[in-house]
């Protein structure tokens, strides 16, 4: 599968195009490649679902600053029964068709039939829970989803209030005379047709509950609250319509140690005074497992040690945060007769009394160093 591409790409414009700016260019390739202008071209086709899908996004402020913080995925995943999968034509045409002006009839492929609409139904929301490893490495998790589906068996009759127009006429007396208005009709919501047979279960536009399972592909490096789409996975529109779309919110569980600070972790770990003082190898938790880190002799408790690379990856780029390691020297709550017998002979020894010089930093200038030195 070919790398999907920039929206900015698609459209030929800059990150710092305003708003009429992305309207204009994709008028402009909207027209180029419209369905009318190329029959049966694929390609045309193709490019002409890619720029509605940029152009969706980029004019949708929002959608765009999400799209500029985390890319692709931060709207719609990439892969295989995952996020994405371009535009419906029937989307394309209820949402967009007035920026292609009188040039074009504005149907195509039976996405509109004599002023009718091809009607959307509702988002669905869900809340999936993950943890560090599955947000590090990326999963594939399968959801049980109650949503609305057509029933088999339905049919349809052209509405009887608008003819199958799906827009009704208002003809007014003024002073300056006939007015003429339109409006969506309400019986049908502008679908053009209303429901002629169904079954007895099915509700009055022909729909039914029913369970789906769901396979979605989360991208590594998801961040808590992120909210990802899954096109057409959402409640089934009336009157045979179009289905909305399935938006996934990321909740993240909290690790037993670990702490994330965007794409960096944290941890505080704890020695032993002892170790501290000689030195020592210890074991830590990291997020695909464990690693020893080595404690130098002298060691002063908040001295942090940073890992390269044991972080998070970083969505959309090609990097990945650091695992930030914060030592603290564990301090006995109570010893025994013995011990205490042994500290207070070290405690007359100059060696242990506190004489802290200028190579002893302050914890903001040890934050400062980590992250410029």
């Amino acid at each position: 599968m070919s790398e999907k591409r920039e929206y900015y790409e698609v459209l030929g414009v800059s990150r710092n195009a305003n708003e009429a700016e992305v309207k204009k260019a994709y008028r402009k390739l909207a027209l180029k490649y419209h369905p009318d202008k190329n029959p049966d071209d694929k390609a045309a086709e193709n490019k002409f679902k890619e720029a509605a899908e940029a152009y969706e996004v980029l004019s949708n402020a929002d959608k765009k600053a999400k799209y500029d913080r985390f890319g692709h995925a931060g709207l719609s995943g990439a892969g295989g029964g995952g996020f994405g999968g371009g535009m419906d034509m029937n989307d394309i045409f209820s949402n967009f068709g007035d920026i292609f002006g009188s040039g074009f009839g504005g149907s195509f492929g039976g996405s509109r039939s004599g002023g009718s609409r091809v009607v959307k139904g509702t988002n669905l929301r869900v809340k999936m829970k993950l943890t560090l490893e599955e947000i590090a490495e990326g999963v594939k998790k399968k959801i049980k989803v109650n949503k609305l589906a057509n029933a088999d068996g339905v049919t349809f009759k052209n509405c009887g209030t608008c003819n199958g127009t799906g827009r009704v006429t208002r003809v007014a007396q003024t002073f300056l005379g006939a007015m003429q208005t339109q409006s969506t009709c309400p019986t049908c919501q502008g679908a053009g047709r209303t429901i002629d047979k169904k079954p007895i279960d099915a509700d009055h536009n022909g729909l039914i509950r029913k369970e789906e399972i769901i396979e979605i592909e989360i991208p590594a490096g998801v961040e808590e609250g992120m909210q990802l789409s899954v096109n057409g996975k959402g409640n089934a529109g009336p009157f045979n319509g179009i289905a909305g779309d399935l938006i996934v919110v990321i909740e993240e569980v909290a690790h037993e140690f670990l702490r994330r600070d965007g794409e960096h972790i944290h941890l505080e770990a704890y020695v032993n005074f002892v170790d501290a003082v000689l030195g020592e190898s210890i074991e830590i938790p990291t997020i695909t497992g464990k690693a020893k880190i080595k404690i130098e002799p002298g060691t002063q408790s908040g001295k942090m040690l940073r890992l390269k690379g044991k972080g998070l990856p970083v969505l959309q780029r090609h990097q990945t945060g650091d695992m930030f390691v914060h030592i603290n020297v564990w301090t006995p709550k109570k010893v025994s007769k013995e011990e205490k017998e042994l500290l207070d002979q070290l405690k007359s020894s100059e060696n242990f009394i506190p004489n802290p010089d200028g190579a002893e930093k302050g914890f903001f200038q040890r934050v400062k160093d980590m992250f410029h030195g």
